[in-house]
């Protein structure tokens, strides 16, 4: 894979620092040098050294990542919202892992999107997985299509300049959601479980934001921004203030509906393309089994 950039500035400049401004990291430039990759100058061979000038054409070759070869393939078709050379946005079931375990080495979105790279003969076929979903929560995922790619993502997620909202639907003390509110409460662990968490004074900080859709006196419906990423940050939010999420038996929402998981669904991405810069805005609308229960909320 191929990257040219025009060198503009006045005063000369070190290849390495050039590419640093780019977004390359050490270890992307440690890849190109001892893994077959190259660096040109005006189409001449040059290493990271090199004194650039004004108007120079600077031209990145970055090696084929191959795959990961312990990945299992899982070649049940995958959702695809939109796929270009750099990324893939996907839809993700409920039910269905982000990635690999231990004891899951399959059936995960990281096994099903490598499938996907094998059956399209891509070159580059290591799963970069830039945003994750808990298992029972569907959705929107993000992949990077190379490790460039990924670097570059990355850099927005901790800057901040990544929009992710979800809707969920809610359950218990509905009637006390305001319009619009932050939640702004600690989240750590429940040491009475290996995968719980709790809100904690001890705990770190974590931020939630919502807007209250639609109401009933039984269940709700909320959008919801994300300003931290804690582990069931959302969960362990709603449960928190007594509205738990419907379906969730692990942070006790009401289990007394058709909804066999958390009533939970990643519905909108905002971030930058980044390589294009252009502004990048996906859509995808509530699965059946929400949709339903959104339904009753509505003629209610």
């Amino acid at each position: 894979m191929e990257f040219i950039y025009e060198y503009q500035k006045e005063h000369p400049q070190q290849v390495k620092a050039f590419l640093k401004e780019q977004g390359i990291s050490k270890g992307l430039l440690a890849k190109i040098k001892f893994q077959g990759g190259k660096i040109f100058v005006n189409d001449v061979i040059h290493n990271v050294l090199y004194q650039l000038q004004a108007g120079d054409q600077v031209r990145i070759v970055i090696p084929d990542e191959g795959e990961h070869e312990t990945v299992l393939l899982d070649e049940t078709p995958i959702d695809i919202v939109f796929e270009d050379e750099h990324i893939l946005v996907v839809n993700k079931p409920a039910g269905v892992s982000s990635i690999p375990a231990q004891y899951h080495p399959n059936q995960t979105m990281a096994n099903r999107v490598k499938a996907h790279y094998k059956r399209q003969g891509y070159v580059n076929q290591v799963v970069h997985v830039v945003t994750r979903l808990d298992r029972d929560t569907s959705g929107l995922m993000l992949f990077a299509k190379h490790g460039f790619a990924h670097a570059k993502l990355d850099v927005q997620l901790r800057e901040k300049n990544f929009i992710k909202k979800y809707q969920a639907l809610l359950s218990g003390d509905v009637s006390s959601l305001q319009a619009h509110a932050q939640i702004e409460l600690p989240i750590g662990r429940d040491y009475t479980s290996l995968i719980k968490r709790m809100v904690s004074d001890a705990g770190q900080y974590a931020h939630t934001e919502y807007w209250l859709e639609k109401r009933s006196d039984e269940f709700a419906l909320v959008d919801i921004q994300l300003h931290t990423g804690r582990t069931h940050q959302i969960r362990v939010h709603f449960s928190a203030i007594g509205c738990p999420l419907i379906g969730d038996d692990m942070y006790d929402g009401t289990m007394n509906l058709p909804l066999t998981r958390q009533a939970l669904h990643c519905y909108e991405l905002h971030f930058t393309h980044p390589f294009t810069g252009e502004a990048l805005h996906f859509h995808c609308p509530l699965p059946t089994d929400m949709a339903e229960i959104k339904q009753t909320i509505e003629t209610r």
